[in-house]
């Protein structure tokens, strides 16, 4: 779905347009080669730069084509199982900038909602905005998953398999989060050389703020995948630990069950044995194999194997 939006610096809010207004945003969302067709013959831009917006594997990176600047991104998304991020790429012609994600992208949306004290003609601007709500989108989305890691700590002695396979997905998150993040570092100070995007006296403020938030949101995720890596080991220390446990208890009761097995094949041998012609044999017996399997239980109790 292609959206043309227009804002000026007089203007509060953006207004959605019908026409291709010089100064304006296109958004296409839940783009499709169709309308990417249709942008390259409004724009003039190359449809193989263009197809690269919808490689849901695109890592972020910025390029100069035809005078125009491509800024491909990466923020968190819960609608791609598996990368846990979406492809948004940002692109300044000379008279619009565009937006392309493959699905519904929540960032643009909350942009177009909220007043944000920027104007659509601010090209530059507009970018450094668009990358700063990516770094805070991530930020919040670490820490939700730090919240979930906290939990599970709570409860690391009644581990089961549902949480390894929590505590998996959310590992495999911050580590998709990750080879999003270091790229966008280095897509950033591309930016601050200047060979790209021409910088104003202001922009610099902004992009402070920016490289700052992005090195916070990487060090931070970091900072949560050795967490991570930390209960992981921690839960196979427990699990080795129960299962020790559980051979020796089973070891214990295999023991304790054999010694009147024994006693019984003996007694079942065509042999002469003792006790054999005493009317009260079986009661001897009898008490000779609780008496031997009482020693065996109290032994294992203080070894502490039951």
């Amino acid at each position: 779905m292609l959206d043309i939006y227009y804002k000026s610096i007089r203007d509060d809010f953006f207004k959605k347009i019908d026409e291709f207004k010089p100064g304006s945003w296109i958004h296409v969302q839940n783009a499709s080669a169709d309308e990417l067709s249709h942008l390259e013959s409004i724009l003039g831009l190359d449809y193989e730069h263009l197809k690269d917006s919808l490689d849901k594997y695109e890592i972020p990176r910025i390029e100069i084509a035809d005078k125009n600047i491509l800024v491909f991104t990466r923020h968190p998304s819960e609608e791609e199982l598996g990368l846990y991020t979406v492809t948004l790429t940002i692109i300044l012609t000379e008279s619009y900038v565009v937006t392309i994600c493959p699905q519904k992208s929540h960032v643009v949306d909350n942009i177009l909602k909220n007043n944000l004290k920027l104007a659509t003609t601010q090209k530059s601007k507009l970018l450094f905005n668009i990358l700063l709500k990516i770094t805070q989108d991530y930020t919040n989305n670490i820490k939700r998953v730090r919240y979930a890691v906290l939990e599970q700590e709570k409860e690391i002695v009644n581990i089961d398999s549902d949480a390894i396979i929590l505590l998996t997905k959310n590992e495999e998150i911050l580590n998709q989060f990750l080879t999003s993040l270091v790229p966008m570092r280095n897509l950033l100070e591309s930016i601050l050389s200047g060979r790209f995007v021409k910088l104003y006296e202001k922009d610099y403020d902004l992009l402070q703020d920016l490289s700052i938030a992005i090195k916070q949101s990487e060090d931070y995720c970091q900072v949560n995948v050795r967490s991570i890596r930390s209960l992981r080991d921690s839960y196979q220390i427990i699990f080795t630990n129960d299962v020790n446990k559980t051979i020796k208890r089973l070891t214990a009761i295999t023991i304790i069950f054999t010694i009147p097995t024994i006693i019984a094949s003996v007694y079942g041998m065509n042999v002469e044995l003792p006790f054999e012609k005493d009317p009260l044999a079986f009661v001897i017996i009898i008490n000779i194999v609780i008496v031997l399997s009482l020693l065996s239980v109290i032994v294992f109790i203080k070894k502490k194997w039951l």
